[in-house]
């Protein structure tokens, strides 16, 4: 059962982490007047905008908002999540831990490290508004930051509410 609730807690993380960021970039197209349309991917999507009609700032502000909302939600879970850990459920909390992990830590690795190696995405809007290094440098460090946070603050909680129930 414990493999059961990590597997659909990594799965709804990964649905979550998408609805978050993806769902960020499509309210910015909108507001901007610059959504195209939205294409399915893989095991993915991504929002597509027409570009000639956007500033070099609006395409920046269109590519950090994905990161930027990822990162407020990751840390209003992180604030709460001495209350998610009260639930009865183990799987809304293993679901939520997994949650947590992703808004957290994914779009700083993916802009500080994996960008480099699997396409700019994100990055190349980003870097419109400061050399990429710096902007790389500063994921950098927020993930540096959102892992300490993670490791001192989210999982001692989880770790605690499972090991009630003599599960971690």
């Amino acid at each position: 059962m414990r493999q059961m609730r990590q597997y659909i807690g990594i799965l709804a993380a990964a649905a979550v982490y998408y609805l978050v960021h993806e769902g960020a970039h499509l309210l910015c197209a909108v507001l901007l007047g610059s959504f195209k349309q939205i294409r399915f991917m893989g095991i993915g999507m991504q929002i597509d905008v027409y570009a000639e009609r956007m500033t070099s700032r609006q395409m920046a502000l269109f590519c950090v908002a994905g990161a930027a909302a990822t990162l407020f939600a990751g840390i209003v879970l992180t604030a709460l999540a001495g209350r998610i850990c009260q639930a009865k459920s183990k799987l809304l909390r293993a679901v939520m831990y997994y949650i947590t992990i992703a808004l957290l830590l994914l779009d700083p690795l993916y802009l500080s490290i994996l960008c480099g190696f699997f396409g700019g995405g994100d990055m190349n809007g980003i870097s419109l508004l400061c050399p990429e290094w710096i902007a790389r440098s500063a994921f950098a460090v927020l993930l540096i930051i959102n892992g300490w946070i993670f490791w001192k603050q989210v999982l001692p909680v989880y770790k605690e509410s499972f090991s009630n129930e003599h599960e971690i």
